[in-house]
């Protein structure tokens, strides 16, 4: 499950792990762009989001920036405010 690995990606960016939170934000970009039916239109933001994430907390300023910028550039494809107001607020939060 892509929102799966999103979390443990999350958790291990949150205590400080950068290669392994690297590791399940990729595994989630795998999955939802795998399965692109069955993904709502806030998935791929989320999973560019964990990846900016992930990078920053890895020490990768670059890889960083450019999936922040990604997961930016997804918040115009959300149709529903609340969740892209989740994912802004995501963003927001970025190292």
């Amino acid at each position: 499950m892509p929102r799966g690995e999103w979390q443990v990606s999350r958790v291990y960016a949150v205590l400080g792990r950068g290669e392994p939170a690297v590791y399940h934000a990729r595994r989630c970009l795998e999955i939802n762009e795998a399965n692109p039916s069955g993904r709502e239109d806030w998935d791929l933001g989320s999973a560019y989001e964990a990846l900016a994430r992930a990078h920053a907390v890895a020490g990768h300023r670059a890889a960083s920036d450019e999936w922040r910028a990604r997961g930016t550039a997804e918040l115009e494809r959300i149709a529903d405010a609340e969740d892209r107001q989740v994912l802004e607020q995501d963003l927001a939060t970025l190292p």
